[in-house]
């Protein structure tokens, strides 16, 4: 039958290829998609008032439909990566029993984690912190990703990038008053990548969905950065993705901006370099 969700696809269709859909719908349906022409009006309209001296907005243009605040600064007023902790009731328990540092019986919490030495004596039983994004910024449990090849730890680390990094891009909020602690936390992740020596996968989808939208100025030099750790893929991906939407941007821009691409563009030439020697080597040494 006729469902509510078919009925709004199916006038979605109807509204872009009104010779494809025959049947008649009832007037008033229920909005499930947002309006695709969202952004191109944002951004029109946000040219048209800087052009006409009336606009808030800074001098670039920030592309996008949301003007209201992240879910998250209900919450919480800042862009914060955590700090490294465990679950508390577990931490509790072992106070309570009196767990010290080198049983061999236990996981060591990370609250614990001193030394590197420590690490090393302890690197079978170590107990990852219940927020991953605190391993940004602590080199121990970045030297712990490079050994252990958890996949569940990357995992977990992937879905939490991802989405600071989808609710806090600023060029895809407008008129967003954040762009410090963005250009600051796009900075730590690249300090983290630079680190491991290797990029995120969140950060190389976050660039692929975004710069089409970005202006070119907006974490200008923070972008760029995260661009040279890109991991290496076909070139159809990486022309279609990243190559043209800076190529609109590269024609139309200053030579400064010019020179920044290319010195990126290398960067991220030489990591491929290093990573298929890398790789060259290791298949060789097996």
């Amino acid at each position: 039958g006729m469902q509510s969700h078919l009925q709004a696809l199916l006038s979605l269709y109807k509204l872009f290829c009104p010779d494809q859909v025959t049947i008649t719908l009832p007037g008033k349906v229920k909005t499930y998609f947002k309006n695709s022409e969202g952004p191109w009006k944002a951004a029109i309209t946000a040219v048209r008032q800087r052009n006409q001296g009336t606009s808030p907005l800074p001098q670039a243009v920030f592309l996008g439909t949301c003007q209201r605040q992240s879910r998250k600064r209900k919450w919480n007023a800042q862009l914060v990566i955590p700090a490294s902790s465990t679950n508390t009731n577990n931490l509790e328990d072992r106070e309570k029993n009196h767990v010290y540092l080198y049983s061999t019986n236990e996981s060591l919490p990370v609250e614990q984690l001193r030394t590197f030495p420590q690490l090393l004596q302890n690197i079978h039983r170590l107990e990852f912190p219940s927020q991953m994004g605190s391993v940004l910024t602590n080199p121990l449990l970045l030297h712990y990703m490079n050994c252990v090849k958890d996949e569940s730890i990357y995992l977990r680390l992937y879905y939490w990038m991802g989405q600071m990094l989808q609710e806090e891009c600023t060029w895809c909020v407008v008129d967003n008053p954040y762009e410090e602690e963005f250009k600051s936390f796009l900075d730590t992740v690249y300090k983290a990548e630079c680190f491991l020596q290797e990029g995120f996968s969140a950060c190389e989808e976050f660039l692929y969905k975004t710069l089409p939208l970005w202006d070119g100025f907006c974490c200008r030099s923070e972008v760029l950065r995260l661009m040279s750790w890109i991991p290496p893929s076909s070139f159809s991906d990486f022309k279609s993705y990243l190559y043209d939407p800076l190529a609109q941007l590269f024609f139309t821009s200053s030579i400064y901006f010019k020179c920044s691409v290319l010195e990126s563009l290398k960067e991220l030439l030489q990591n491929w370099l290093n990573c298929n020697v890398i790789q060259v080597d290791l298949e060789f040494s097996s």
